[in-house]
């Protein structure tokens, strides 16, 4: 079982910048690959990013790379996701989410999920 808390949402003008953060805790909570995926209403949950367990591997949907960056500390079982001019349709809430079994894109095969922190981008 893990549990996992997202912190850092806000509301941040076009072209500025947010930190996630994603506290992981419960048994082996190092031991999965965490991701980030984000939902509007009425819309599925979109793939972000990922993270290997020892953070060697990264992965990043097209619309984010280039300005987003996740990483992880294990030592605070904290996962981050460092996202930078940020654009109106970045605006979603942000879920993380651990899945065993590792690296993947589809949010489905993710078995624990965080509540969410919502992202506002202003134009």
């Amino acid at each position: 079982q893990v549990q996992l808390v997202e912190s850092g949402g806000g509301l941040v003008q076009a072209g500025g910048s947010l930190r996630l953060s994603c506290v992981a805790s419960g048994r082996a909570s190092n031991s999965y690959y965490i991701a980030w995926f984000r939902q509007t209403p009425g819309k599925e949950r979109e793939f972000v990013t990922y993270i290997s367990q020892s953070g060697a591997t990264t992965n990043y949907a097209e619309s984010v790379k280039g300005r987003f960056t996740i990483s992880r500390d294990n030592v605070k079982n904290t996962v981050y996701l460092q996202m930078n001019s940020l654009k109106p349709e970045d605006a979603a809430v942000y879920y993380c989410a651990a899945n065993l079994g590792g690296a993947d894109f589809q949010a489905r095969h993710y078995g624990y999920w965080g509540q969410g922190t919502q992202v506002t981008v202003s134009s």
